[in-house]
């Protein structure tokens, strides 16, 4: 019986997420904008979520957003690449590029330096200088990186769902739906409302 019951808890679990997933990328389908835009949103979203501006990070990447004509939504997504249970690991690594890059083999960073503001403040400059040097280093790479992903994941996304739409009834032309056409909502989102077709540079 208990098998049975651990067995049913993790299918359910495993349903859970597996249907989180999926509405996540759909909501990416579902975003306005090309993929160029919904990529540049992403990138600045990472680059600023890289740096350790706490409580700052999701403003930065929304004003870049803004500044490179990215979507702002998916900047802000970006920036959740740091969050509680990453913000020491990403911070190490970035100390140790730059302390690399500078060759400043001596200086020391813990842990529980990045534990909060005043901590971070009383590393010194020299400190947070190499910290913030292994910080663009790695961002930049990162959102380069990112902006690539981006884009072939919702062009690859965009056109898996054009193709799993089914074939419009009565049609009076051989023009492919939309990933945002009422089939596609209506099975996908459960909305009634018609969504406009994007234009071709938007595959």
């Amino acid at each position: 019986m208990k098998k049975r019951k651990i067995t049913s808890k993790l299918k359910k679990f495993k349903r859970y997420w597996q249907q989180q997933i999926h509405n996540w990328f759909w909501r990416i389908i579902n975003l306005r904008g090309t993929p160029q835009s919904i990529a540049r949103g992403l990138a600045v979203g990472v680059f600023a979520g890289l740096f350790p501006l706490f409580g700052f990070q999701t403003l930065i990447g929304i004003a870049l957003a803004i500044w490179f004509k990215g979507n702002k939504l998916m900047a802000t997504a970006g920036t959740w690449i740091s969050n509680p249970l990453t913000y020491i690991p990403i911070f190490l690594f970035n100390f140790q590029v730059g302390r690399w890059l500078l060759g400043n083999q001596d200086l020391a960073f813990t842990s529980t330096s990045v534990a909060s503001w005043r901590q971070f403040l009383e590393l010194g400059t020299e400190i947070i200088f190499v910290l913030f040097v292994g910080c663009f280093v790695v961002s930049l790479t990162c959102a380069i990186a990112s902006y690539y992903i981006g884009i072939i994941l919702v062009r690859y996304l965009r056109q898996r769902a054009i193709k799993q739409q089914p074939s419009q009834p009565n049609s009076h032309h051989n023009q492919p739906l939309s990933y945002r056409s009422k089939y596609y909502t209506a099975n996908k989102l459960n909305r009634s409302k018609t969504k406009c077709t994007p234009k071709d540079n938007e595959l």
